[in-house]
């Protein structure tokens, strides 16, 4: 019974043992072996994998592409205008023996370095750079400037950086304000600029209006002057030239048109002397006496 228990133990034991030191390396990670602390072998192939129980410890690394996110900086460009930026970065541990070494296990240490040596990059390219070149196609130069620099400090802690890109590029609250402040003003300033030539023009249109107004009326009633002094001189020769041919009967039917006119409303009175010229016809009228009192004569 006791050899049983013992043997039941040991096995116990062995499985234990076996279940220790066999671990299984994941296709997105990769593993750190250390010993009592200090890294002694690398395993980057997936699969089954043994350590030494008890002693040894596995520390796993992903071997993914990490995002990192910078905070808001305000760098100040080239051209002493200041830009907010708000930066982003993509890294992957391509060493993770140097990695371990340089910032530990937890990837807030590498966080903690990406962060200023990301933001000093910025600052450095971006403070040669003048605002036009940062809003423009020159952007992607100065992104990969800045890649470059990154990468170039990130070699030493055991990770490649892939890529490095400014999300936002924002003038700060201050400038923007004054900025807006500068437009709206003008703004006015183009828009009274355009309503005083808007006047202007107006002015000189309603004026160029007016006075060839003015010559067309003149023109006309010139034209219309002459016509109806033309008009009269025909008239009046008309009638120059009907009265020459017979005076007499002229004379009768003008005066014959004057009564006419003069009785058209029935009513009209007139308070004449006997030997007024404007009823000669009348006096001289068949069966009439004369005004001197003598009888008309047939």
């Amino acid at each position: 019974m006791n050899r049983l228990l013992i043997a039941g133990v040991v096995a116990a034991v062995l499985l234990v043992t076996a279940l220790s030191s066999l671990f299984v390396v994941s296709q997105t990670e990769q593993v750190l072996v250390t010993q009592f602390g200090e890294p002694i072998r690398v395993i980057r192939e997936p699969g089954l994998a043994w350590k030494i129980p008890f002693v040894q410890n596995v520390i796993d690394l992903d071997r993914r592409l990490l995002d990192f996110e910078g905070p808001r900086e305000e760098v100040i460009l080239g051209d002493q205008r200041r830009l907010v930026v708000d930066s982003f970065a993509r890294f992957r541990i391509t060493d993770p023996l140097l990695y371990f070494q340089t910032t530990g296990a937890a990837e807030a240490g590498i966080r903690g370095r990406l962060n200023s040596i990301v933001t000093s990059a910025v600052r450095r390219v971006l403070g040669n750079e003048q605002l036009p070149s940062v809003l423009s196609q020159d952007r992607a130069r100065i992104m990969g400037e800045i890649r470059r620099q990154v990468n170039a400090e990130a070699t030493r802690f055991g990770i490649e950086v892939q890529d490095v890109r400014i999300r936002r590029a924002d003038l700060p609250e201050q400038n923007t304000q004054a900025i807006l402040s500068r437009m709206q003003s003008e703004r006015e300033r183009v828009a009274r600029q355009e309503r005083a030539e808007g006047a202007q023009e107006s002015a000189g249109i309603r004026a160029n209006a007016e006075r060839e107004r003015t010559v067309i009326l003149a023109e006309a009633q010139r034209d219309a002057d002459i016509l109806r002094g033309q008009g009269d001189r025909e008239a009046i020769g008309i009638f120059a030239e009907a009265y020459s041919k017979d005076p007499q009967f002229f004379q009768v039917w003008r005066t014959l048109q004057a009564y006419r006119e003069a009785f058209a409303d029935g009513e009209t009175r007139f308070v004449l002397t006997p030997d007024s010229d404007f009823f000669q016809y009348f006096r001289n009228m068949p069966g009439t006496a004369p005004h001197d009192g003598r009888a008309a004569t047939p």
